[in-house]
C-alpha cells in the first residue's frame, strides 16, 4: 500500500480558477484542495513469465478541485515476459 499526495503552485492554480487548460486539468471554478491518493495493489505470478496484477486507488479531490470525488479507481494488469 502507498499514498501520495500533490499540489500545484498558486500561480497555476489561478491560471486553473480563471478558466485556463491544461493536459488533464482545468474546467474552470477551481475550488482547490491538494490531491491526495491511495493505492493498493495485489500482484500474482501465474505461470513462467505471466503475472497478474490487481489494483484499487483510492482518490480525494481529483484534479486539485475539492468540488470532485472522491473517486475510485480499479484496474487489472497483465505483465507478460518474451
Amino acid at each position: 500500500m502507498t499514498g501520495v499526495s500533490n499540489a500545484i503552485k498558486r500561480d497555476h492554480q489561478d491560471y486553473l480558477r480563471l478558466g485556463g487548460l491544461g493536459f488533464l486539468l482545468g474546467d474552470s471554478n477551481l475550488n482547490y484542495g491538494r490531491e491526495n491518493v491511495v493505492e493498493s495493489y495485489y500482484s500474482w505470478h501465474f505461470w513462467r513469465g505471466m503475472f497478474y496484477s490487481l489494483d484499487i486507488q483510492h482518490i480525494n479531490n481529483p484534479g486539485y478541485n475539492r468540488d470532485r470525488g472522491p473517486a475510485w479507481v480499479g484496474s487489472v494488469r497483465v505483465h507478460v515476459d518474451f
